[in-house]
C-alpha cells in the first residue's frame, strides 16, 4: 500500500439561489447576440426557487432603463433601449461589446 498525502478538501463558498439567478441573468442581458438586439427572454429553471424568481425580476423590475413584459409561459422578455450615450455608428461598427459588458455592473 503506498502512503499518499491527502489533499486538503478544497473549501468552495455555495451561491444563493438569488446569487446564480442574478449571474445567469445578467450573463444572457449582456451577451452580444442580446445586445445587438436589445432584448433577451428569460426562462425560469427547476433550479429557481420561488422567492429568488420573484426577488430578481421585482429588481429588474425597478431598473428603469428596462422594459418586462411578463409571457404567458413564465418567462419574461427583457427590453431597452440605445443608450443616449452609446453612438449608433460605433454599435454597428462592431466595437467589442464583451469587453464594455465587463466593465459595467449589472443593474442589480
Amino acid at each position: 500500500m503506498s502512503k499518499h498525502k491527502k489533499a486538503a478538501p478544497q473549501q468552495h463558498e455555495e451561491i444563493s439561489g438569488v446569487e446564480r439567478l442574478s449571474l445567469r441573468v445578467s450573463s444572457m442581458i449582456n451577451h452580444p447576440l442580446a445586445q445587438t438586439q436589445r432584448w433577451v427572454t428569460i426562462h425560469r429553471l427547476d433550479m429557481d426557487g420561488e422567492a429568488e424568481w420573484e426577488e430578481v425580476m421585482g429588481l429588474l423590475a425597478e431598473t428603469p432603463e428596462l422594459d418586462l413584459t411578463f409571457n404567458d409561459d413564465g418567462s419574461v422578455t427583457v427590453r431597452w433601449e440605445l443608450q443616449a450615450n452609446e453612438e449608433r455608428d460605433d454599435f454597428f461598427a462592431g466595437r467589442d461589446r464583451e469587453e464594455e459588458a465587463e466593465k459595467e455592473a449589472a443593474p442589480f
